[in-house]
C-alpha cells in the first residue's frame, strides 16, 4: 500500500513535470517570431507599413487588405509561427495583405492625439497602399482596437474605403459583461497622462492579466508542464509569452482620449465621438462590413461588437461568430482554418 497521499504524488508528478519544461525553454534560446516575407513601404513617424509575400505572389495578388492592429500590443501575433500565421493564411487565399505598425511612442510622443493617429498616420498608410495598387479605395481590416480605428476612419473618410472588416472589436464599452469598462470609470485620466507622460505598457499589461488572474497567470503555468519533450510546443509557448510581454507604452494624450470618449463616456455609440473637433458618426460608415466578434472573448464581450449592427450606415452588414477567446482568434489552429476563409471569400464576392 502506497503510503504517500495520492494528492502529495500529483504534485510532486507536477512539479517534475513543470521543471523539466522550464529546464527545456531555456534551452530553446530567444522566441522568434513571424516568417512570412515582407518588405517596408512606408516608414514615417515611428510607423512601419510592410507589405507581405513575395515579388511572385503581389503579381498574382488578389484584393488588397490593409490591417490595423491596436496599439496596446504588437501586431506580430497575427504572423507569430508559419503554422499559426493568420497572415500567411490571408496570403494563401489569394488576398494582397499590408499591415500598419505603430511602432514605440517614447517620450517626444506624449502629445500625439487620436488625430494623429488616424488622419495622418493611417491615412498616409491607406494613400501609401492605393498609390501602389493604382486604385482610389481599400479594404480595411481592423482588430481590435485598430477596429474601433478603422470605424472612425471610416466614417471620416467613406471615400476611401471600399470594405471594412472588424475583428474583435468594441463598439458598445458599456455592455454588461466589460469589466474592463466598469475598472476605469473613475480613474483621473489627465492626472495619470500627467504623471506618466506616456502611459506604460507594463501597468496595462497588469491590468489586462488581473481581468482573468487564475486563468492568464495561473492556469497556464500549469499547462506548461503538459509540455514537456515537445520542443514545437514550447516554442509556440515561448512566442506567445514574449508578445504578452511585449506591450508599447501608450501616448499619454491619445490615451486620454481613447479611454475617455470611449470607455467612460461611451461616445461612439452615442453619436458624440469626435476625431479633433470633428464628428464621428457610425452612420456614415456606409461600406459593407463584415463584423467577427469572439463568443469567448473576455476584453471585448461579444454584445460589445455586436451592437454595431444597430449603429453603422451599411445596407451590406454581416456578422461572423468564433467560437473561441481574443487571442484564440488570432492564433488557434481552428481560427487559422475559418477565419482567413472567411475574409477573404467575403471581400471576393463584393470585388
Amino acid at each position: 500500500m502506497n503510503s504517500v497521499p495520492d494528492s502529495v504524488a500529483e504534485a510532486a508528478e507536477l512539479a517534475r513535470r513543470l521543471e523539466q519544461s522550464l529546464r527545456q525553454l531555456g534551452e530553446l534560446g530567444p522566441a522568434t517570431v513571424g516568417g512570412t516575407p515582407r518588405e517596408t513601404v512606408l516608414a514615417n513617424n515611428k510607423v512601419t507599413l510592410y507589405r507581405y509575400g513575395d515579388s511572385r505572389s503581389h503579381k498574382a495578388a488578389g484584393p488588397a487588405l490593409l490591417i490595423t492592429y491596436a496599439l496596446v500590443n504588437r501586431p506580430y501575433v497575427l504572423d507569430l509561427e508559419p503554422q499559426r500565421s493568420t497572415i500567411a493564411q490571408l496570403l494563401a487565399q489569394g488576398l494582397d495583405v499590408y499591415l500598419v505598425d505603430w511602432g514605440y511612442p517614447d517620450s517626444g510622443d506624449h502629445q500625439t492625439t487620436l488625430e494623429d493617429y488616424l488622419c495622418d498616420r493611417l491615412d498616409s498608410c491607406v494613400d501609401a497602399v492605393c498609390d501602389l495598387r493604382g486604385e482610389s479605395t481599400v479594404n480595411l481590416l481592423g482588430v481590435c482596437q485598430g477596429g474601433t480605428f478603422s470605424l472612425c476612419y471610416s466614417a471620416l473618410f467613406p471615400g476611401k474605403v471600399r470594405n471594412l472588416v472588424t475583428m474583435v472589436t468594441p463598439v458598445d464599452f458599456h455592455t454588461p459583461g466589460n469589466l474592463l469598462s466598469r475598472w476605469v470609470q473613475g480613474v483621473d485620466l489627465d492626472r495619470l497622462a500627467t504623471c506618466y507622460g506616456n502611459v506604460p505598457g507594463g501597468f496595462l499589461n497588469a491590468l489586462f492579466l488581473a481581468l482573468q488572474p487564475f486563468r492568464l497567470a495561473g492556469q497556464k503555468y500549469m499547462e506548461l508542464a503538459d509540455l514537456a519533450d515537445d520542443p514545437d510546443r514550447l516554442r509556440t509557448f515561448l512566442r506567445m509569452e514574449r508578445w504578452i510581454a511585449d506591450s508599447p507604452d501608450q501616448a499619454g494624450r491619445a490615451f486620454a482620449e481613447f479611454v475617455g470618449k470611449l470607455f467612460q463616456r461611451n461616445a461612439l455609440v452615442r453619436g458624440e465621438m469626435t476625431i479633433g473637433t470633428v464628428p464621428v458618426l457610425l452612420a456614415d460608415v456606409t461600406c459593407p462590413v463584415l463584423n467577427i466578434y469572439a463568443q469567448l472573448d473576455h476584453l471585448v464581450p461579444p454584445a460589445a461588437s455586436m451592437a454595431l449592427a444597430n449603429h453603422v450606415g451599411s445596407a451590406d452588414y454581416t456578422e461572423s461568430a468564433f467560437d473561441g477567446g481574443h487571442i484564440g482568434i488570432y492564433v488557434s489552429q481552428r481560427a487559422q482554418r475559418r477565419i482567413p476563409a472567411t475574409i477573404a471569400g467575403w471581400l471576393q464576392a463584393r470585388q
